[in-house]
């Protein structure tokens, strides 16, 4: 007992015990940041005790203490990720978003520690939009679960995409707890420490009042009717005639109780059906049908399994009854992955305004919005099928693209939320989807031409310029090396003042 109590007062067992405790805190406080639904005012300072920590601490202990946070945060998501692959890859997935978090702050650690001075403010908000730029490209994934899709309730600082993007707002996001964490660790004591503090409170400053500006904006005055259905409940290849009749009866239902009211375009969910080819072009009839009875264009999802590779696709309906497009899912989800690709883009104009087609996961990617707003899209139509767990994420990161490109989100999802959303990102009317019978929400709203955005214009350069700024600060030490280096050479003429 006695070697016990000597061993837990030792300084050294003290200061792990809180370290640890530290780590559980920060770990605990990341869960309601990182998970599917964030509180988006807590991602602004939740940071801050992590980047202290990491500025007072060896390297050492930044890296466990890091590792536990994140993966107490992280493991929020765990269940999830189960649901949309095998266990043992969620544990790699998880594994893998923890050691970004890692990444991040080691890497802001050395940059910080080293140079020291005013700028390095910066140092954590450019790694971490490097980091996400790098993620958008190159993972089939994208930047899913990006830190800055949790400001979509702070709607002045929402409008900085359309300036430059996620990257854009997740660089403010990231450049307040930076300076915090600055003010606590080195306080005046930083070169030019005015600098730090002044440039983030101006950029701040700047960004809201852009955004309080810009919400200010006119609605237009071409008002349009639209209509949402879902039904929770999917058809198989192996389901009954009668089971399958009954759900698209329901859907002829909800249908002609939209028209009535005013619907003019009415968008159904995603892969409402697993369709043989021969079963497909019946249901192909019968929408026809069901958007002509009721005079209304009719926007649905389905899959058709031909025997090799199944395609996700939305149907376009015109009010005459003809089948105007027929879109192609781009992005798979995970369960998705032996599925086609589609490579087009479809659009169609109704009443002089152009609407563009994308399903559901499409939508998570800005250069799939942006290609859209090069063809001058002013709304974009997307059946949906989420996994419950991600229903508010998957909207939201959906809504984010209207913000970036200029143009009006109509989504509606299974297992989802039915959702119609502005070009500004402010939710016009929402509903969660249900089994049968279903749910249904009828959206009134103001069409404007399409807003064109300084993001449309430059898309995600500034991502690529953070990434360049990374390379940089990591490159400019061993630069400066050799160039001494090479100063030193006794035949060096680099630095005689008469060249």
């Amino acid at each position: 007992m006695q070697s016990l109590f000597k061993l837990i007062t030792k300084p050294s067992t003290r200061s792990f015990i809180l370290q640890f405790s530290a780590a559980l805190l920060i770990g605990f406080m990341l869960r309601f940041v990182v998970n599917l639904t964030p509180v988006w005012w807590l991602v602004w300072i939740a940071p801050v005790p992590l980047l202290v920590i990491a500025l007072r601490s060896n390297k050492r202990d930044t890296f466990w203490i890091t590792a536990v946070a994140a993966s107490i945060g992280l493991s929020s998501n765990l269940h999830y990720y189960q649901l949309v692959m095998p266990a043992p890859i969620a544990v790699l997935v998880l594994l893998a978003q923890s050691w970004l978090w890692v990444l991040v702050i080691m890497t802001t650690r050395r940059l910080v520690l080293r140079y020291q001075s005013w700028w390095t403010v910066l140092v954590y908000p450019v790694v971490w939009c490097a980091v996400d730029t790098l993620l958008a490209h190159c993972l089939p994934d994208g930047n899913w679960g990006s830190l800055a899709y949790s400001q979509t309730e702070f709607l002045p600082m929402l409008q900085v995409t359309s300036l430059f993007g996620v990257a854009g707002l997740l660089f403010l996001l990231a450049l307040f707890p930076s300076a915090i964490a600055l003010a606590f660790v080195y306080g005046r004591r930083l070169h030019h420490v005015p600098w730090a503090y002044g440039l983030t409170t101006l950029l701040l400053i700047a960004t809201f009042t852009y955004g309080e500006f810009r919400l200010q904006d006119p609605s237009g005055k071409q008002q349009v009717v639209f209509g949402l259905v879902s039904i929770d409940d999917a058809i198989g290849l192996q389901a009954s005639a009668t089971y399958a009749a009954s759900i698209w009866q329901q859907y002829d239902r909800h249908v002609a109780t939209l028209a009535a009211q005013g619907a003019k375009i009415i968008v159904l969910p995603e892969k409402i059906a697993m369709l043989t080819p021969a079963n497909a072009e019946q249901l192909k009839r019968y929408l026809s049908s069901v958007a002509k009875a009721h005079h209304v264009w009719i926007i649905a999802g389905s899959a058709i399994d031909d025997g090799s590779r199944p395609s996700n696709l939305a149907w376009m309906f015109s009010p005459l009854g003809i089948l105007t497009n027929n879109y192609q899912k781009h992005h798979l989800a995970p369960p998705e992955r032996d599925y086609a690709t589609g490579v087009d883009y479809q659009t169609k104009v109704i009443d002089a305004t152009l609407y563009g087609l994308a399903i559901c996961k499409d939508m998570h990617f800005a250069s799939l919005g942006r290609a859209y707003t090069e063809r001058n899209v002013g709304v974009m139509l997307v059946p949906a099928w989420d996994f419950y767990f991600d229903q508010w994420i998957a909207s939201r990161t959906t809504l984010i693209r209207g913000v970036e490109s200029g143009y009006i989100v109509v989504r509606s999802a299974r297992e989802g939320l039915l959702t119609v959303s502005d070009a500004y990102g402010r939710v016009l009317a929402e509903k969660p989807s249900s089994g049968m019978p279903g749910q249904t929400l009828l959206v009134k709203t103001n069409i404007a031409a399409r807003l064109t955005t300084l993001y449309s214009i430059i898309g995600g350069l500034f991502g690529w310029l953070c990434v360049l700024c990374l390379v940089g600060m990591a490159a400019w030490p061993v630069a400066s090396a050799y160039l001494r280096a090479y100063k030193a050479l006794p035949n060096s003429n680099l630095g005689d003042a008469s060249i």
